[in-house]
């Protein structure tokens, strides 16, 4: 899963660049994904999801953050709102979203690995047919 999340990262991150247009679309794919997860089984949902998801979730969002900064800061100058496009303070800025994101990933997949499948056997009984997918 740390792989498929740092893909997930790099694009928002990298969204940036494309004017945020495959931020955006990755935000909603997600968020539509994860609501159709959550909808399906409360005790799976509790067992697999809540232990890693808090951070994962807060990850993605902050990506998200900075995969629109760069876009905002161009409509700020190209609004009149300031004189240069990106200044040390905005690039500054996007590498500290882009770093806490990472961060919080990492910090994630350790708990998805380590903590969240010993809470599905204790929940679920057994992870047999979850570690099969």
């Amino acid at each position: 899963m740390l792989t498929n999340n740092f893909r997930l990262i790099f694009i928002m991150v990298a969204g940036s660049f494309c004017l945020g247009t495959p931020t955006i679309k990755n935000l909603f794919l997600n968020g539509y994904t994860t609501g159709s997860v959550l909808s399906t089984n409360l005790k799976l949902m509790l067992a697999l999801f809540v232990p890693h998801a808090i951070l994962e979730i807060s990850a993605i969002i902050i990506a998200g953050a900075a995969g629109f900064k760069i876009p905002y800061e161009i409509l700020r100058y190209l609004l009149g709102r300031k004189e240069r496009i990106l200044t040390q303070e905005d690039i500054k800025e996007y590498l500290t979203l882009a770093l806490i994101s990472i961060i919080l990933i990492v910090i994630a997949a350790w708990i998805e690995a380590n903590i969240t499948l010993e809470i599905a056997k204790t929940v679920l009984g057994s992870t047999k047919s979850i570690l099969k997918k």
